[in-house]
């Protein structure tokens, strides 16, 4: 059962089917300060309209002019189902040019997805709440997992060029998404959603909110939710995951609110087992292939043991947001921050041998934003720095399994000491509007500092201790790039606007820890041709991003149209390259790659209950140039980037009669190709979900009841 301001269900998905039951207390407006004129972000023009609710709503940044991005309202979050509850990349599984993939249809399977941005990794893009960054390494990029989506408001989406007032953390290739919280409301409610499937799904959430407290204007929210699932393919289970929220505002006169967030998550699960070559040779005889179930006594198949293959994820986010109207026309915000992550995960290695390895992640960043918005009759004016201190400590060990259970300890894969990483990033941005145009400029400038390293490695046994080992030392190294925007737009009539963009963005370097593991592993090889781990670093370097959109956004009496032509133009990607000096392969920032396609959504209300949505894309995006390193090439001009569909489609009705909703939805994932020499072609898939919900007014006292199937 779940209660909400907002309501969710749950679809089938793979024959999977989840009972949830919802009800609203009470209705509850955000608290939002008076006085700032930059705090609103209204959406003209929606994109999708189901019965008077939006879905999909074009949106940009308070200091900004032009819609450059799309925001999923807390409607479109719950048309998803339950997987877009607790994981941020599902809620965006309805945007065309996004393809979200998970090992798991309830979302609660953490760090295993592959989600695309018009071809591009979302693990090279950016993910914040309220503009504060969240990442870390190993893997690179954002944790999608960490929050409960009912505590959010909305979800807003940048797919080309980035605002520069998005903290980007590692960087924006694969776009950028922001969160905005549902702050504590000014009314006392209630929340509360339970949750149960197959596969032993069950989800509990509860949420408060204190109201606003006569006299003061102080308002609390709190919530906690409880979720775990067996998996559907292998031994193990998904969870128990605990989350915990706490929120505060708290205004001072008209013109200054201070707000308090706290964000705790707690996750244990079993991995699912990657499948080979060979297992998808046949994949209806592998299907269900998973870790085994029980212990052999034999070393190099009791590393594929279910209980030897799992993670704890940890994480504790805490940000302060300061917004403050100095004058009527200048306010200043200020964002400090700090999270912490702390991660171990256990993983059989085929290929080490019969070793399990021990990856650990302990993250500390802390960080502040401070913007000024000044704002006149024709003109905003934002001026912005964003600083960041990281201390990330991410290293390896080795275990190996032993008769009767357990592992024993065979000491570190490698271990590196490390000083504090920082980031420095200013931006400005200038933006106006004269009649029927609005336009919009902005520079960035990333700046990142990366601290060197001390390389050790375990000696022998029994004690394993740590030996220093100068040839995995890594130098000192900066890092810098400027980030340009550029927006306008024009309503040409009440239905019809032209935008046009470009943006710059950029993902600083990233895949350490493999080029790590090579280089450890065949530590005899590389120093045989006079290489050592600072001879791999030397290749690396920022990959970069120019992107050009031209949009156009039709609303009629009974459909709408926003289509979206893109080009973009990508340098220093990594790719896996074949270095005949050792007969390996590695990573290095060596490919150049370009980009065209077009987005679409397109919705029409076809009657009172019945509307159509579909989202479709076309992309295209291919090396430039064969790929030469040390003397060997392999062929990929003019060849699709791995893992990229030319045709994405997503596509979906919702029909309602009365207390009844009915929302069948289909996604269409075109072929694409395993390598970038484009001979492995991997078959077009399509998945198609049912949701359907009846809503029961006035029961028990509640605003509102609803049961979703």
């Amino acid at each position: 059962m779940s209660v909400h301001n907002r309501q969710y269900s749950k679809k089938v998905y793979n024959s999977k089917i989840l009972i949830t039951l919802t009800a609203v207390a009470m209705s509850t407006p955000i608290v939002t300060p008076d006085s700032s004129a930059y705090a609103e972000n209204t959406k003209e023009m929606p994109e999708v309209l189901v019965s008077g609710e939006k879905l999909i709503t074009p949106t940009r940044q308070a200091s900004e002019t032009v819609y450059t991005g799309s925001e999923i309202t807390s409607k479109g979050i719950e048309i998803q189902g339950t997987k877009a509850t607790t994981s941020v990349y599902n809620t965006l599984d309805m945007l065309s040019g996004i393809n979200v993939e998970s090992a798991d249809s309830n979302g609660l399977a953490a760090e295993m997805s592959s989600v695309r941005v018009r071809g591009v990794k979302s693990a090279l893009g950016a993910l914040t709440v309220e503009g504060v960054p969240n990442y870390g390494g190993n893997p690179i990029g954002p944790r999608d997992y960490l929050y409960d989506m009912e505590n959010m408001e909305a979800v807003s989406v940048y797919k080309g060029a980035v605002p520069g007032d998005i903290g980007t953390g590692v960087g924006s290739r694969g776009g950028a998404v922001e969160l905005r919280p549902d702050w504590p409301h000014e009314d006392f409610g209630v929340a509360f959603k339970q949750g149960l499937g197959s596969n032993a799904y069950t989800r509990t959430y509860l949420r408060l909110d204190s109201g606003a407290v006569s006299g003061t204007g102080t308002a609390f929210s709190g919530s906690f939710s409880y979720a775990e699932s067996d998996k559907w393919r292998g031994e193990g289970s998904l969870g128990p995951r605990f989350n915990g929220n706490i929120a505060m505002s708290q205004p001072f006169g008209e013109k200054t609110m201070v707000k308090l967030w706290y964000n705790h998550n707690d996750l244990e699960q079993h991995l699912y087992r990657a499948l080979s070559w060979d297992d998808i040779q046949d994949l209806g005889a592998n299907y269900d292939k998973g870790f085994t179930n029980s212990l052999t006594g034999k070393v190099k198949q009791d590393i594929y043991y279910y209980d030897y293959n799992r993670g704890t994820y940890q994480n504790d986010d805490l940000m302060a947001v300061l917004e403050s109207g100095l004058t009527d026309t200048l306010s200043l915000n200020l964002k400090p921050y700090t999270s912490r992550e702390d991660v171990a995960i256990f993983q059989g290695m085929g290929k080490g041998g019969g070793m399990i390895r021990k990856r650990i992640r302990d993250i500390e960043r802390t960080g502040l934003i401070g913007e000024a918005v000044w704002e006149t009759m024709s003109m905003k004016t934002t001026a912005g720095y964003h600083f960041e201190a990281a201390d990330m400590s991410i290293y390896s060990q080795k275990y190996v399994p032993v008769k009767g259970g357990g592992m024993a300890y065979r000491g570190y894969g490698r271990m590196a000491s490390r000083g504090t990483t920082y980031i420095n990033s200013p931006y400005f941005k200038l933006a106006g509007t004269h009649d029927i145009f609005s336009w919009q400029v902005g520079l960035k400038y990333f700046h990142f500092q990366d601290a060197d390293s001390q390389g050790y490695m375990s000696g022998p046994g029994p004690d394993y201790a740590l030996q220093r080992t100068p040839d995995l030392d890594r130098e000192a190294t900066e890092y810098d790039t400027l980030l340009p925007t550029v927006a306008a737009s024009s309503q040409i009539t009440d239905a019809i606007e032209l935008r046009a963009g470009y943006g710059k963005t950029f993902i600083r370097p990233y895949k350490y820890m493999p080029l790590v593991n090579l280089y450890s592993a065949n530590r005899t090889t590389f120093q045989a041709q006079g290489m050592n781990l600072q001879t791999l670093f030397d290749g690396y370097n920022i990959e970069e991003t120019h992107t050009v959109d031209l949009g156009l956004r039709y609303v009629g009496a009974w459909f709408d149209l926003s289509p979206t032509l893109f080009y973009s133009t990508h340098s220093n990607l990594v790719c896996t390259i074949y270095d005949p000096r050792v007969n390996l392969n590695y990573d290095q920032f060596v490919g150049e790659a370009t980009g065209y396609g077009l987005d679409m959504e397109m919705n029409a209300y076809l009657n009172d209950e019945l509307t159509l949505f579909l989202n479709p894309t076309y992309t295209t995006m291919s090396y430039d140039n064969d790929l030469t390193y040390a003397g060997s090439t392999l062929e990929a001009e003019g060849n699709q980037v791995v893992d990229t569909p030319e045709w994405l489609v997503k596509a979906g009705l919702i029909w309602h009669s009365g207390s009844f909703e009915i929302v069948p939805m289909l996604r269409y994932i075109g072929s694409r190709y395993s390598d970038l020499e484009n001979r492995d072609e991997v078959d077009a898939a399509t998945v198609v979900d049912l949701r359907m919900s009846y809503t029961l007014p006035n029961i028990l006292k509640t605003q509102e009841m609803k049961l979703s199937l």
